[in-house]
């Protein structure tokens, strides 16, 4: 029997195989988390030299996702295959490098261990097709992007755009849903935020998000269509303000303190692709107009 019946007959077969590929996917993500900002980075400085006119800077050895190897940042111990298995290499190094014993950050199995769930659900949620494999992508895309926002306060546009292009082109299919839903969604997603950016500065002098913002709900509407924006603004903001509230509370931050709020759009968005009919549903029952 071929691959495709198997996994079209045996849904558990996909689930698995799904959360497997998605182990492996989160050990990638772990490198494009680390690496990525620290790449964009080089680039800006590259580029603000040449537009200022200044010297060059001293070459530095190249830096990629391929390159260098994966090693140890305290030690520089060379990360060997057997030491970079999702999960299990973490379990059986008890999170220590196996040259200088420091620990290793949760992160790294937290991550792999998030990807994996996350990509056995879609596989279980839309069973095997084109639906789920795409789905995959934009989960795996939408957690880095999240990750990277949560540390670093920035979106790549290396990791929103392809992935906003890919919607639009998914829903030329019909996919989800139709060109014309999908394309007034990106549209749509980018100029609430736009419009909500510049009331917010013209009022308080300063800048409540970043342009970013604006592009991954511009993305997620590319995906779901603009019937998803008011969930996912809705969902995103309760979100963000419960975590906001509990960060002042907790960790004693300031209120000018900056709260990265491309995770809470990505959740938001996510939820509402998947579940976003059902979720409009019971509400319109709850208030008795339907």
């Amino acid at each position: 029997m071929p691959l495709n019946e198997i996994l079209t007959h045996y849904p558990l077969a996909f689930v698995l195989l799904a959360g497997i590929t998605g182990l492996l996917v989160g050990s990638f993500l772990n490198v494009l988390i680390w690496r990525l900002p620290k790449m964009l980075e080089r680039e800006w400085r590259v580029q603000a030299h040449d537009i200022l006119g200044l010297p060059g800077e001293t070459p530095v050895p190249t830096f990629n996702l391929l390159l260098p190897h994966s090693q140890c940042p305290h030690c520089g111990h060379r990360i060997r295959a057997w030491e970079n298995i999702p999960l299990l290499s973490y379990v059986f190094l008890r999170g220590r490098c196996s040259a200088c014993a420091t620990a290793i950050s949760p992160r790294y199995p937290l991550t792999e261990l998030a990807c994996g769930a996350l990509s056995a659900f879609v596989a279980w949620h839309f069973g095997f097709g084109w639906p789920a494999g795409l789905v995959l992508v934009l989960s795996w895309g939408l957690l880095a992007m999240s990750l990277i926002d949560a540390e670093h306060q920035i979106l790549p546009d290396v990791l929103v755009l392809p992935l906003m292009w890919l919607g639009l082109i998914v829903n030329s299919f019909g996919l989800f849903v139709s060109l014309h839903e999908a394309l007034w969604g990106a549209i749509a997603g980018y100029s609430v935020l736009w419009s909500v950016f510049w009331l917010f500065k013209l009022i308080t002098g300063k800048d409540g998000m970043g342009y970013g913002d604006f592009k991954l709900l511009a993305m997620l509407g590319a995906w779901g269509g603009w019937q998803i924006l008011p969930l996912t603004i809705l969902l995103s903001s309760l979100v963000g303000a419960i975590i906001g509230l509990m960060m002042l509370r907790w960790r004693s931050a300031k209120t000018s303190t900056p709260i990265p709020f491309g995770p809470y759009l990505a959740i938001a968005g996510w939820i509402a692709l998947l579940w976003g009919g059902q979720i409009t549903d019971l509400y319109w029952q709850f208030v008795g107009l339907k």
